[in-house]
């Protein structure tokens, strides 16, 4: 059984590595929220259509997760390695083949999409060079998936820091001209983001060849082997398409509001989408940990002990989750000035964004049991739950968004009903123990 030190022992490492990756458009919105307020909300949409794909590497590599962590608690390291090349191998293809497409679309087919002409020029600005970034992210979420599965995650907080510093300095230079570069305002902030995957890219290759034992985990061929990625795919094709749909609608949740709402009210919501991201990640880090620890305990035979772990991570990360929302209520307009200078602007933002800490704790208990379901290796059964709750979830945004024209703090009352749904699928599903002989 972990204890609360060995949960945060893995945790705080996946949760600095999680703050890096997020901090690329965090960074962006604080940049962008000094060029103008269409440039800030083009940012979160482009930004989601980027996460859009990005979830199709990221759900494979959760399913490679698991699988890690199993082979893990079993003792069959050697078996690792061949996952992570495989893995890397596979993602290479789409990546490739959705870069052109995707420079394509963002040109020609995307700008349709969008009320405002400003808005959609601005997005394909950022997506025509963010695409890039694809080949790069896609590795990237695997040598992620080798470490979290294995529990040795202090590399991922060395990897956080060089891809938050490099961020910063290319932010700097490329959006605003300084550093002797030229100024590229939204299209300079794609770039930044670009460069700051490639060096995660870099030192995990480094890192690796270093420090990982290549005879241990099977790091001794890279050749391409159908069987082994079909292994994963069994896993990993659920959460991808359970990815791909959640961010999938997210996406639409932006479009209502760019198309029903009008630009400040976008700009609003990127803001407050952006505080989304970084009060989340406590809670998204012990999730991740969650569906590893429970792989490794069913891996090693513990089967028994997985309820009482994650009612643990999830008493853990409602704690800490609390702690987070009285910060934002001693502070907000503090906060949200990171954001913008406009006191208008901070205004309007300060109800949507009370309403959104009012779903947190509904967030820090549904991501763990959530992944506590993707962990025991049915994740046919958590894509099921996903799109039970998103068929709920899409009623109630057009109810408020679009039939009712509510406000945007109304709005994200969206997020209350995702998780409440999510959450209480979960928790039925695991106290129903039906999890318990599931072999992968």
């Amino acid at each position: 059984m972990y204890s609360n030190k060995q949960i945060v022992k893995v945790s705080s490492p996946i949760l600095l590595s999680l703050l890096a990756q997020n901090l690329i458009q965090v960074i962006d919105t604080a940049f962008l929220g000094r060029v103008g307020e269409v440039e800030l909300g083009a940012s979160a949409l482009a930004g989601i259509i980027y996460i859009a794909i990005y979830t199709l590497g990221f759900g494979f590599s959760m399913g490679s997760q698991i699988l890690i962590g199993r082979r893990n608690g079993e003792g069959n390291y050697h078996q690792i390695g061949e996952i992570v090349i495989q893995g890397i191998l596979f993602l290479l293809i789409p990546a490739l083949l959705l870069i052109p497409l995707l420079r394509y679309a963002s040109i020609h087919w995307l700008p349709a999409m969008f009320a405002s002409q400003e808005v959609a020029g601005a997005v394909s600005d950022y997506l025509v060079w963010r695409v890039f970034g694809l080949l790069f992210a896609f590795t990237n979420v695997m040598f992620r998936a080798f470490y979290i599965g294995i529990a040795r995650t202090k590399v991922l907080t060395l990897n956080a820091v060089v891809m938050a510093l490099v961020n910063v300095l290319f932010d700097y230079g490329l959006i605003f001209g300084n550093l002797g570069m030229p100024e590229m305002g939204i299209a300079g902030a794609a770039i930044a983001s670009v460069i700051a995957e490639i060096s995660s890219t870099l030192f995990f290759i480094l890192y690796t060849h270093k420090r990982a034992n290549a005879h241990t985990y099977g790091f001794t061929s890279i050749r391409f082997q159908w069987a082994v990625i079909r292994k994963i795919l069994d896993i990993s094709i659920f959460m991808m398409a359970q990815y791909l749909l959640s961010v999938g609608t997210w996406m639409l949740f932006f479009l209502f509001i760019e198309n029903y709402m009008g630009e400040r009210s976008l700009a609003v919501t990127n803001i407050v989408r952006s505080f989304y991201t970084i009060f989340t990640i406590p809670s998204h880090a012990l999730g991740s940990s969650t569906s590893t620890l429970v792989s490794n305990t069913i891996g090693a035979g513990n089967s028994k002990e997985v309820l009482r772990l994650v009612k643990r991570i999830s008493l853990l990360s409602l704690g800490v989750m609390l702690l987070v929302i009285l910060l934002v209520i001693l502070f907000p307009r503090l906060m949200i000035h990171i954001y913008t200078d406009d006191p208008s602007l901070i205004g309007d933002t300060l109800v949507p964004l009370y309403v959104l800490i009012s779903s947190l704790p509904l967030y820090s208990v549904g991501t763990v049991l959530f992944s506590a379901v993707s962990g025991t290796g049915n994740t046919r059964t958590a894509l099921g739950y996903e799109i039970f709750t998103l068929i709920f979830y899409l009623a109630y945004m057009w109810l408020v968004i679009i039939f009712l024209r509510l406000s945007v703090a109304v709005a994200w009352t969206t997020e209350h009903v995702y998780w409440l749904f999510l959450m209480t699928l979960s928790l039925f599903y695991l106290r129903s123990g039906k999890w318990r002989d599931r072999k992968i």
